[in-house]
């Protein structure tokens, strides 16, 4: 070991000189002293730091790499380095002997399956996996093994197989993102029993079968946000779901049918309600929307009815019907003007601005060709 320099300059220097008196030189005694200690403090402060590493994080860490077959984001990984202090890695504190809480490897050239040894990072936290294109297989099963995991995030990756089971056994799970892969398969209905998830994204995969009735009794926080878009979901949506309170819901791009009414309520705290481009069948003309939606989007379904006087109470940030067979005024005020004619074509027949003025006579013509397209 050696002492910074400065340090050393300064007690040189004290003792180089004859000039001080033996008052000055029991007073640079002290000083001294208490350089030399704080030296000390600090050579062992960094040596500790230098073990903070747990072995058993260290050579999970250094098997996920060979796995991963060295990606550029982790090739900087040297076991000569305490482990805490590699890229991509975050260690907790001394509560928890300073174990890995945190992976994150994103946007990289990853010609791989996730590593079995990912469960090895026992008290893993936070485990993310994202825009990693030519990262392949199921997910990984030891991930069952995290007991402390809260946020899974694996997206925008090409993992196949079905949105697992295990997931209900991770108690903390608070964040689950499987979005923008090629999942398939039916959705656990046991991801319900999950406490504390607040965000459930499986948008932009290839999923299929209904909407777990389950999930009109979710466990976890409240309100919820699910993101089930882009899929090939059918059959109706639960009634039970109707019981929830969403903040955000995105049931958008699949093949659902049926009533969504449920869905909506005035004593609601909503904030996002996508249900566009599904089949879905019901008279909107009572439905009441929470004053707290700001985008609401129902487009390409077969809504039928008129929309209600109430949802000029909105404010809104977006808004489409358009592609349903809503007929009758749409009511004046509040937001539902701010929209152009986009919001509202193709529907049997809507009238008064942005569309044309309902005292003018419409055409069968017209009548056929605001028809919703199948």
């Amino acid at each position: 070991m050696h002492y910074p320099t400065t340090m050393l300059t300064f007690i040189a220097l004290a003792y180089k000189s004859s000039e001080f008196s033996l008052e000055s030189k029991h007073t640079m005694d002290k000083i001294t002293t208490t350089l030399l200690f704080s030296l000390f403090a600090l050579l062992l402060t960094a040596s500790l730091s230098k073990d903070l590493c747990h072995k058993d994080d260290e050579n999970a860490l250094l098997k996920i790499k060979k796995s991963l077959n060295n990606p550029y984001t982790i090739i900087s990984w040297d076991p000569k380095d305490d482990c805490c202090t590699w890229v991509s890695v975050e260690c907790g504190d001394a509560t928890v002997d300073h174990r890995v809480i945190s992976l994150d490897i994103s946007n990289d050239d990853v010609s791989a399956q996730i590593p079995p040894e990912v469960g090895d990072l026992s008290y893993l936290q936070t485990l993310i996996f994202r825009k990693l294109p030519n990262l392949t297989g199921e997910i990984q099963p030891t991930i069952a093994k995290l007991k402390y995991l809260r946020f899974l995030w694996l997206s925008w990756t090409n993992l196949t197989g079905p949105v697992p089971e295990f997931l209900s056994q991770l108690k903390d799970l608070e964040y689950i993102n499987l979005s923008f892969n090629d999942l398939s398969g039916s959705i656990p209905g046991s991801l319900s029993l999950l406490p504390k998830l607040g965000i459930l994204e499986l948008s932009r995969n290839k999923l299929t079968g209904s909407i777990p009735e389950s999930f009109g009794a979710f466990k976890g926080v409240v309100p919820l946000e699910i993101f089930l878009s882009h899929n090939q979901l059918s059959g109706s949506i639960p009634k039970s779901l109707g019981n929830l309170d969403f903040h955000r819901i995105d049931f958008s791009h699949n093949k659902l049918e049926g009533d969504a009414s449920m869905m909506f309520g005035a004593k609601k705290t909503s904030w996002s309600v996508d249900l566009s481009r599904n089949k879905l069948q019901f008279d909107i003309s009572k439905v009441k929307v929470a004053t707290t939606v700001n985008n609401l989007d129902l487009n390409h379904n077969r809504i039928t009815g008129s929309i209600p006087v109430q949802w000029t109470e909105l404010t809104l940030q977006s808004f489409n019907v358009s592609y349903n067979r809503l007929c009758g005024r749409i009511p004046q005020g509040g937001d539902l003007q701010i929209f152009d004619a986009y919001a509202y074509v193709h529907n049997k027949c809507l009238c008064g601005a942005p569309l044309q003025s309902c005292n003018v006579e419409i055409q069968a013509t017209d009548l056929y060709l605001n028809l919703p397209s199948e």
